[in-house]
């Protein structure tokens, strides 16, 4: 059976099975607000806690206007910079962007030989679900590569 990370989805493929995730560039209106470089897990911890003080604390919109968003910003960035320290060539680079109502993540990894899939259906507690969880949690989720970085994006409301 081929792997689904390095090959395109079929037609036979449906809700159940790996899908991959649609190529395309985040969109072009965001500014950088910081970047994180993480090379091991053990930098998550650190990271979830400077994202959620970005975008509530010293960011523009306070916590209370952007009601789950901040929190679903953090789950994200954590699953997609736990897929790339997992599965991706280091160091991991996270990106927080903001166009002044949304903010936009972005997560890239130095590993072009394997694209990024949307598990299907798994058994509990046997992984896969990052691009799930980053899917159901934004506005919109995309992947694409630039010279030698795999990178795998989510937008999300500036306002929950």
């Amino acid at each position: 059976m081929a792997d689904p990370r390095t090959t395109a989805p079929g037609p036979e493929q449906d809700a159940e099975s790996d899908d991959g995730l649609q190529s395309s560039d985040p969109p072009a209106s965001f500014s950088l607000v910081r970047t994180w470089t993480l090379d091991s897990a053990r930098q998550l911890t650190g990271l979830r806690a400077e994202i959620l003080r970005e975008v509530t604390v010293d960011g523009a919109v306070p916590q209370d206007e952007l009601g789950p968003v901040a929190h679903h910003m953090v789950l994200v960035a954590s699953e997609l910079a736990t897929n790339a320290l997992e599965h991706g060539k280091p160091p991991t680079i996270v990106r927080l962007m903001r166009d002044g109502t949304r903010y936009l993540l972005d997560v890239a990894d130095h590993d072009l030989n394997t694209t990024p899939y949307v598990a299907g259906a798994r058994v509990p507690g046997n992984g896969g679900f990052g691009l799930q969880i980053a899917r159901r949690l934004s506005v919109d989720v995309g992947w694409y590569t630039a010279e030698a970085t795999k990178h795998v994006w989510a937008v999300f409301p500036g306002q929950g």
